[in-house]
Formats: C-alpha cells, sequence, structure tokens
C-alpha cells in the first residue's frame, strides 16, 4: 500500500497512529470504518431520487386534490434541474466553509424537512416544500462523488458504479412503492411524505460513519481542489459539447420521471402499473451503470455505445407517441436502455479532463449549466400538452431533444481533453 494511500485510509477513520503498537485492532477499525461509510454513502444516493419519482406516479391525483393545472405540474416537476442548476455553483462554497461532512448531514436534513413541508397544505407549499427537498437532493449530487473521491481513492471506480446504481435504485423504488404506501397512509400525501423516513436513517448514519473522518470535516477539501486558481472551461468548445450532452440526457430523465405515468395513463394503463413501468425505466440503469462505463473507459472513444443508447430511446419515445396502447412494456424497456446513457455521461466528464482538478471543474460546469438547460424540459412538456391536449407535439418535442443528446454526446465521446 502506498503512501497516500494509507494517508486516505488514516483520514477516513482519524487515526493518525500507523506505528507497530496499533495493528489488528487499528485495522478492524480501519475495514470497519470503512464499510460503514460505504454504506452511509450507498443510503445517501437512495434518498437522491424517490422525492422526484415518487410525485410522478401520483400526479394526477395531487392535481386534482390541489385543483391544479398541468402548467403547475410542469411548473412542480421543473424545480429538480433549478435546484441542480444553483447547487453546481453553491454545492463547493458550502463544503469549503463547513467541511464535506456537514455539508451532507445539511442536504440530508433539508431533504427530509422538504419531504415533510410539501404535503401540509396547497399548491404554493407543495411547491415550497419541493424547492427545500430538491436543494437538499442537489447539494447532495454535487457532494457525494466528491466524498467518494476523498474517502476510496482506491477504489474510486467501483464506489463510483455503486453510487450511480444505487440512484437507479431509488429512482425505482420511489416511482414503485408510492402508490401501494397510499392506502397505508391515507392518501397521496402521507404516501410523499414518508419518504423523509429513509433521510433521516440516512442522515443518522451518515453522522454516525463520519464521526472521526477528518478529511471529510476539513474546511479545503471541494469539488474545486481547494479553491486553487484554475483556468476557466467556460471559452474551451469541448467543454460546451460535454454540458450540452449531459443537459440533454437529464433533460430526458426528468421529463420521463414527471410525465411517464400520466402518458401510459392516459393510454389505458392503471395507475400502480405505470408506477411499476417507471421504476422499471429507472431499474434499467443498474447493470448498464455496473457494466457499460467499465467497459466503455477501456476503448479510445465512448461515442459508439453514447450513439447506440441514445438510438433505443428514440425507439422508446416513437412507439410511445404512435401507439403507446400496443407494448407499454417494451416502450418503457426501450425508454430505460435510452435513460442508462447517464452512466455514461459521468463518465465522459471523467475521462475529457487530464487530472482531478479539471474533473472537477468541467463537472461543475457540466451539472451547474447542464441542469439549467434541462429544468426547461418538463415545464415545456407540460406546457405542450396543456396547449394541444395531447401527447404528440410534446414527444416531438422530446425527439429534438435526443437527437441533441446523440449528436453532442458523439462528439463529447470522443478521446480529447479540455
Amino acid at each position: 500500500m502506498s503512501i497516500d494511500r494509507e494517508a486516505s485510509v488514516r483520514d477516513l477513520t482519524g487515526s493518525g497512529d500507523s506505528g507497530a503498537g496499533a495493528q489488528p485492532t487499528d485495522r478492524t477499525g480501519l475495514v470497519l470504518g470503512g464499510a460503514l461509510l460505504a454504506v452511509a454513502v450507498v443510503l445517501a444516493a437512495l434518498n437522491l431520487r424517490p422525492a422526484i419519482t415518487s410525485v410522478g406516479s401520483v400526479l394526477d391525483e395531487v392535481r386534482d386534490g390541489l385543483g391544479a393545472s398541468a402548467t403547475w405540474a410542469g411548473a412542480l416537476t421543473t424545480l429538480p434541474g433549478l435546484c441542480f442548476a444553483v447547487a453546481g455553483l453553491a454545492a463547493p462554497l458550502l463544503a469549503r466553509r463547513i467541511g464535506l461532512r456537514a455539508a451532507v448531514a445539511a442536504a440530508l436534513l433539508a431533504l427530509g424537512v422538504g419531504l415533510v413541508l410539501r404535503v401540509l397544505d396547497g399548491p404554493f407549499v407543495v411547491l415550497g416544500g419541493t424547492l427545500v427537498a430538491c436543494t437538499g437532493i442537489a447539494l447532495a449530487n454535487v457532494l457525494i462523488p466528491v466524498v467518494v473521491k476523498a474517502s476510496f481513492a482506491a477504489r474510486v471506480g467501483l464506489m463510483t458504479g455503486v453510487y450511480t446504481a444505487a440512484l437507479q435504485l431509488g429512482g425505482a423504488l420511489g416511482s414503485s412503492v408510492t402508490p401501494p404506501l397510499e392506502p397505508v397512509f391515507g392518501g397521496w400525501r402521507g404516501a410523499l411524505a414518508s419518504w423523509a423516513v429513509l433521510a433521516v436513517v440516512a442522515l443518522v448514519l451518515w453522522l454516525v460513519a463520519t464521526t472521526r473522518a477528518s478529511v471529510l470535516r476539513s474546511r479545503q477539501e471541494g469539488p474545486d481542489g481547494g479553491g486553487r486558481g484554475r483556468r476557466s472551461l467556460l471559452r474551451v468548445p469541448l467543454a460546451w459539447v460535454v454540458t450540452v450532452f449531459f443537459g440533454c440526457q437529464s433533460c430526458l430523465a426528468y421529463i420521463v420521471m414527471g410525465w411517464l405515468p400520466q402518458v401510459l395513463m392516459d393510454a389505458g394503463v392503471s395507475r400502480g402499473d405505470a408506477g411499476l413501468l417507471l421504476g422499471l425505466v429507472s431499474l434499467l440503469g443498474l447493470p448498464v451503470s455496473l457494466t457499460i462505463p467499465a467497459i466503455a473507459a477501456r476503448r479510445g472513444s465512448q461515442s459508439g455505445w453514447i450513439v447506440l443508447l441514445g438510438l433505443l430511446g428514440i425507439a422508446g419515445i416513437l412507439g410511445l407517441m404512435l401507439a403507446p396502447s400496443a407494448s407499454p412494456l417494451l416502450w418503457s424497456v426501450l425508454l430505460g436502455l435510452g435513460m442508462s446513457v447517464f452512466s455514461l455521461a459521468l463518465t465522459t466528464i471523467a475521462l475529457r479532463a487530464r487530472d482531478s482538478a479539471d474533473t472537477a471543474a468541467l463537472s461543475g460546469m457540466a451539472q451547474g449549466f447542464g441542469y439549467l438547460l434541462a429544468a426547461a424540459g418538463p415545464f415545456l412538456f407540460g406546457l405542450l400538452h396543456d396547449v394541444t391536449d395531447g401527447w404528440t407535439v410534446p414527444f416531438v418535442f422530446l425527439l429534438v431533444v435526443v437527437v441533441t443528446q446523440i449528436v453532442f454526446g458523439y462528439v463529447a465521446g470522443r478521446p480529447r481533453y479540455v
């Protein structure tokens, strides 16, 4: 084991004694501490999608119960993207001010509070609570990958894959479990608020697992490499290509998470089955996240995989647009495979940078501006549905988004550096 890896492990548990007198017990403590932190990271990741996907499976009931329009629903599904854009700038500053440990704890606390707050009253309270919850999600989205880099330096690839898979699993649980929770908790309000329990559990485990993790308490650890001056990527064309690619695939994801159940129910699919199909769409990302990025990273170019997944997504969109009731399962599977390009978007960000500092800068730019681009997607999709009273025009808009994703993704996947 190298000196850097020894230092990383010591930081993970806060132990500074590497002498001969502390071998068996301390080594066991290191392993247990690392395992507990890994579980905390996974549990935190599981929280970063249910707050979004759970709404999609009961969106029509929320609208009916509040007397809200499709445009309001579009605004509700747009909030996550807006929050993620702002957090791309705010999260590094917060981490530098209070440390990674406290910043992630604050993010999980905001998530739990927002999940409860948004079910307490009418349409504006729902929007306000969702804003608070999504702010927590947005901060954690940026900070958890930094935790992985800071605390699992020897196994970044493995933990990144597990982290991404946990995100996908959380999304699947949110959409598929929420409808069955309605009768248990007396309606959509109780079902949506119940996800706050998972956030509280994640917060408690996070605080316990990171009690002695000095590297996470440091105010110098942040996604920008501790505040060192770096060149701006705003004038680098490839950085903008990666950003547009990331933004388009995020736009597709948020539209699907927010609107797919409603599209399926309008095609005659039951509410429970629509929630399960949205869960399947999210679940398909698990095997892709754990296999394809590793395979693609070993090749010089990732363009072929990006184009292939994009074409599968287009096939699913065309099926839903032209014959939604013919085979909703097939269309959902194709759409889910297309959305799995998310894992390649994260991989591309790392591969297009020469060092960790440029990776952090590119990640912040791609998430900040990319999520801002994606934020307009669900709102426009809902607005087009409201104006045309149908799904054809919204799906044409979605096709344009995915075609743009394929074009920019092809360029982003070529072996070059920012």
